[in-house]
């Protein structure tokens, strides 16, 4: 249907803040002095605009919430012939309010938090880039255009993280974030051209249909077509989400200033692959395998992140680690197909806004503390950091499930359709969600404890103190979504208004008290206590012990870079080397030797011609003499 009213403005969502990119970025020292505004506000009236958007959506009947917006002709070459559009449903809504509205808390955040940079200006226009990106990729019509938002979402993350050029670390984070998601980005580029070859469109009306019903040219594909699509598309979502085995640049990337870390790698753009699965719904339904195989790398990816989340002292590794974990959640859920497409979308919002929470605070806290990471040196500072404590504590409580909180409604969720799925891998999914949720619990209290209870560990030059409120302010709004947010979304009805995008879960209604619920909330509690032990009621050393394997093991990311150099870096090295042999023994040799061959022949044979005439006539005299011998030879 065509888009009308305010929705015939969505291509203000991406103009608004591309302009103020733009703006920043061209108009150079001369809007130093309020640049930082301009971006504020730019993203601010996206938000603006995608709330009217919503609110006009919400005057329709569920089945005429989907509009789209034709921009223009975007390719035409023979028969491949891309139109730019826009797609406005209930699903890029979402999407759309999560980025702008966590996005702009953000953006005010960063006033404070970059106050003192003297690039403050390009920050600011590099997050408007990520945002304008960001909206492309889930407003798009057309996987080309989703492509394209998510190649710009790629830039604006190598410029972000890197943007403390200065520091060697963050330039290696940044170059390795972009090298690692171009491997996912060969497995999306390589599906948009097999679904090209297949249907002749990459349109997702023609191929996925208009609605719930999925009725697109995706219900005709074959059982090993749809499989190779989704397994392609999964290696792009593995990529952009930080699943393994494409998560290793994940914690790296914490080497960008602290809002980075909350606005890209926590609340939107690690999400981009949980919503092209969802969006690529009918695809992975047709596909048995590839739905395992996404439900395997999630529950995989969501251990994996936990255990590493409890190696680490680094405040913003550790939170990444849970990133990894939680995004872990969300794959497992879309995995599960219509009993999980909503959970997982509804989970992905309630992370935005309890873990851009915890990122921030975690940047309170290095505020106060001359930007020191280690947690080792800090404890007691609820007393001297009051609103940093309370608001990091109801976004700890929210991701560690703690009932009634937005990640106990999500999560429990997500854990009881895992079981519903049934079988063995239903069953094998759950308990993997379910420890996951106990080691949540586990290394997200060492997080707590560690930074505000026990002992003063402060270095001597160390004077904590409480943020100001530019950056107090928006760690309290996201407060008030750690509370509420998973709560409204499953009992408010989020599975039915998602419904007409996704389908209907077969078992929609939540339930208060299930027996994977209890599990999980024991879990919780001795996850907690073991942490109180450990790191609560005994002071916690200023330098690390030696641990154990587990341990060592988790404070080197799993062995995940170990792993990648032994297969990839080094066999790549070994290949360039031989390459390099081969193209100065093989090819240049061969080039080399002709040219020296020709070159040592000529120069033999112009030594024939010395100039002299008695030489010629004896040439001659030779030349007749074996003439006149051949031809006696021949008449004989």
């Amino acid at each position: 249907m065509k888009a009308e009213g305010i929705q015939a403005a969505a291509w203000l969502l991406i103009a608004l803040p591309l302009a103020g990119a733009a703006v920043l970025l061209l108009g150079g020292r001369r809007t130093d002095r309020w640049g930082h505004l301009l971006g504020v506000a730019m993203s601010a009236a996206s938000f603006v605009v995608g709330a009217a958007m919503f609110v006009q959506m919400l005057g329709y009947d569920p089945e005429q919430r989907r509009r789209t917006l034709h921009l223009w002709e975007f390719l035409n070459v023979g028969s491949f012939k891309i139109d730019m559009g826009l797609l406005v449903d209930p699903l890029s809504i979402s999407f759309v309010l999560l980025i702008t509205g966590v996005g702009t808390l953000i953006h005010v955040y960063s006033i404070g938090y970059m106050e003192h940079d003297p690039d403050r200006r390009r920050f600011f226009a590099y997050l408007n880039l990520f945002v304008a990106a960001m909206l492309l990729l889930v407003l798009g019509d057309n996987y080309v255009a989703m492509f394209i938002g998510w190649e710009g979402v790629g830039l604006a993350s190598y410029l972000l993280i890197g943007f403390w050029q200065h520091k060697p670390s963050a330039a290696t984070a940044a170059k390795k974030a972009f090298v690692v998601n171009r491997v996912g980005d060969f497995g999306f580029i390589t599906a948009m051209m097999l679904m090209f070859a297949t249907f002749g469109t990459v349109g997702f009306e023609q191929i996925l249909g208009e609605g719930a019903e999925h009725a697109g040219a995706a219900s005709q594909l074959s059982t090993g077509t749809a499989t190779a699509i989704g397994l392609l598309l999964l290696l792009g979502a593995c990529g952009k989400s930080a699943q393994l085995p494409l998560q290793s640049w994940l914690l790296d990337a914490m080497e960008g200033p602290t809002p980075v870390s909350a606005l890209i790698h926590a609340a939107t753009m690690v999400t981009a692959g949980v919503y092209l699965i969802v969006r690529s719904a009918p695809i992975f339904e047709m596909a048995p395998d590839a739905q395992l195989a996404v439900t395997i790398v999630g529950a995989a990816t969501l251990l994996a992140g936990a255990i590493i989340g409890c190696g680490k002292d680094d405040i913003k590794k550790a939170l990444a680690g849970s990133t990894m974990s939680q995004i872990g959640y969300m794959m497992l859920a879309a995995g599960l197909g219509p009993a999980g497409y909503a959970f997982a979308i509804a989970h992905l919002i309630a992370h935005g806004f309890f873990k851009a929470g915890l990122f921030l605070g975690a940047g309170s806290v290095m505020h106060g503390m001359n930007d020191d990471v280690n947690m080792r040196r800090y404890g007691a500072l609820r007393a001297v950091m009051v609103i940093t404590w309370a608001t990091f504590g109801l976004g700890y409580l929210a991701i560690i499930g703690f009932p009634l909180l937005s990640g106990w409604f999500t999560k429990d969720a997500i854990i009881e359709a895992a079981f519903h799925k049934g079988g063995t891998s239903g069953a094998i999914l759950g308990t993997c969600a379910v420890i996951g949720a106990g080691i949540t619990a586990y290394y997200m209290s060492r997080v707590m404890f560690m930074t505000f209870y026990g002992d003063k560990r402060w270095d001597e030059d160390a004077h904590p103190h409480e943020s100001p409120k530019v950056m107090t302010v928006p760690l309290m709004l996201l407060a008030v979504g750690s509370l509420f947010a998973g709560g409204f979304l499953i009992l408010g009805g989020f599975s039915e208004f998602l419904g007409p995008v996704v389908g209907h879960p077969h078992e929609s209604e939540f339930h208060w008290i299930t027996a994977p619920g209890a599990a999980t909330f024991v879990l919780m509690l001795i996850g907690v206590g073991i942490a109180w032990r450990q790191y609560g009621a005994r002071p916690v050393p200023r330098t690390a012990p030696a641990g154990s394997f587990l341990t060592v093991a988790a404070r080197k990311d799993l062995y995940g870079d170990a792993i990648n150099e032994s297969l990839l870096m080094r066999p790549g090295q070994w290949l360039t080397r031989l390459a390099v042999w081969f193209d100065n023994r093989g090819v240049d040799g061969l080039v080399n030797g002709l040219a020296a061959g020709i070159g040592g022949s000529s120069g033999r044979l112009r030594r024939v011609q010395t100039g002299f005439v008695r030489s010629y006539a004896l040439s001659m005299f030779f030349g007749a003499a074996i003439v006149v011998a051949a031809l006696l030879v021949v008449n004989v």
